[in-house]
């Protein structure tokens, strides 16, 4: 997919690619705008740490999926729900 408003993709950072068993990885959204939503459309664990729950997003590959931008712009924009 070419670089454009809806998908990037920064093959040259040391972190790419930051998850496997994704074809085309949308950075755009590197970091999570679900991250501190309650729920979320991915696929997120929820682990204990000290009596807090943390939301472990490694294995989600939702905002990088190019088909996803138009639900995240959505929610985004308060138009859309998380789940």
């Amino acid at each position: 997919m070419k670089n454009s408003y809806r998908f990037f993709k920064n093959d040259s950072c040391e972190f790419y690619p930051c998850h496997k068993g994704i074809e085309e990885i949308n950075c755009l959204f590197c970091y999570c705008p679900f991250y501190l939503a309650p729920k979320c459309p991915g696929k997120p664990e929820h682990l204990s740490w000290n009596g807090k729950t943390i939301k472990d997003c490694s294995n989600c590959v939702y905002p990088h999926k190019p088909e996803n931008y138009e639900h995240i712009m959505k929610w985004l924009s308060g138009q859309g729900q998380a789940e």
